[in-house]
């Protein structure tokens, strides 16, 4: 049974026998490929009492990816075992090419120089000029699109190099889904510092190939925690896709999500979203915008993106009854 709800602030939607949905898991190798990697530590995982007290939690956690290999978001996660895994065969230069909100485009660009290799990053014009200097000073080209990040994909698609996109599409599968066990460290990581298994993780949702990484941790192994996906309500694909049954492009608005305002789920990560997350919800600026506030004044420095897993787990609170143990995703930091 599927049940969809709209009220004047935001849009929600619920599965409840998603977790009875199973998939194969990831590949085991990736957490030890990251250990590996020059600097390399699990990120921290917060405990936030009072705001656990406020929410009628029992114990709410965030784990907090403000800093991960030297970069503010846990994109470097995808981009370093996918680009690992592009070169590994290859001899000589390449140039990988990507589009991006701002910290997946970085962390590619971070990981084609830490290999001796060209980087040429797309972004659509409503990208904060700070990202795009962030991106050029990993000595990246960076070709700023006038259009939405989907305008950006297709360009980059187009370029001539190596695509490296966590966004896949038919004909183009491989490279998305290393990106997307590479996201998988970070659930192993919870796990290692959790006592007991979570009985709800928030994860904010653009593509949805970072959802997917969390729904391959849970679903493909009996567990009882279940998945919510959080959006902002100018670019809710994943929750209009939900609804709609099926994989929906919709238009999009400025967000200072930034890094979520994307109008069409990844079509690699669309089975795992369509059938393995619990709930989806969408979240307005001034929701985003007081989580974020809260989380700071919790010594968790989250920036927009980030800080929708709490304004989302507001959202919906009540849709979940008694929550012994919840982990929010906070997938960046402050810009």
């Amino acid at each position: 049974m599927i049940r969809v709800t709209s009220t004047l602030s935001f849009m929600k939607f619920s599965r409840p026998d998603a977790r009875s949905w199973r998939c194969p898991p990831a590949p085991t190798e990736v957490r030890d490929f990251h250990a590996r990697l020059p600097g390399y530590a699990p990120t921290p995982l917060t405990e936030l009492p009072s705001l656990a007290a406020e929410l009628g939690i029992g114990r709410l956690f965030v784990k907090d990816e403000s800093s991960r290999l030297g970069l503010p978001a846990f994109k470097a996660l995808g981009a370093s075992w996918a680009v690992h895994r592009v070169l590994q065969h290859r001899t000589g230069p390449v140039t990988l090419t990507t589009a991006t909100d701002g910290n997946h485009g970085r962390a590619v660009a971070r990981m084609a120089r830490l290999r001796d290799q060209r980087a040429h990053v797309f972004v659509p014009n409503t990208v904060p000029a700070q990202a795009i200097e962030a991106i050029r000073a990993e000595n990246a080209e960076v070709t700023v699109v006038d259009g939405t990040y989907d305008d950006a994909v297709a360009r980059a698609a187009e370029a001539d190099g190596i695509l490296v996109q966590d966004m896949g599409w038919p004909g183009y599968e491989e490279i998305p889904a290393w990106i997307v066990e590479g996201y998988g460290t970070l659930c192993h990581e919870i796990d290692e510092q959790l006592d007991a298994e979570p009985d709800l993780v928030v994860v904010p949702v653009g593509v949805g190939s970072f959802a997917q990484a969390v729904i391959t941790h849970y679903r493909s192994r009996d567990s009882r925690t279940r998945l919510l996906a959080v959006e902002p309500d100018s670019a809710a694909c994943v929750l209009e896709s939900l609804k709609a049954g099926e994989r929906r492009t919709i238009p999009t608005g400025d967000t200072i999500m930034a890094g979520l305002n994307c109008g069409t789920p990844s079509a690699t990560a669309w089975p795992y979203l369509s059938n393995g997350l619990d709930a989806a919800v969408s979240v307005s600026e001034a929701e985003c915008t007081k989580a974020m506030h809260d989380l700071h004044a919790q010594n968790v420095h989250s920036g927009p993106c980030g800080a929708a897993s709490l304004a989302g787990l507001r959202a919906i609170r009540s849709e979940f009854g008694d929550l012994a143990t919840v982990v929010l995703i906070s997938t960046e930091g402050r810009p």
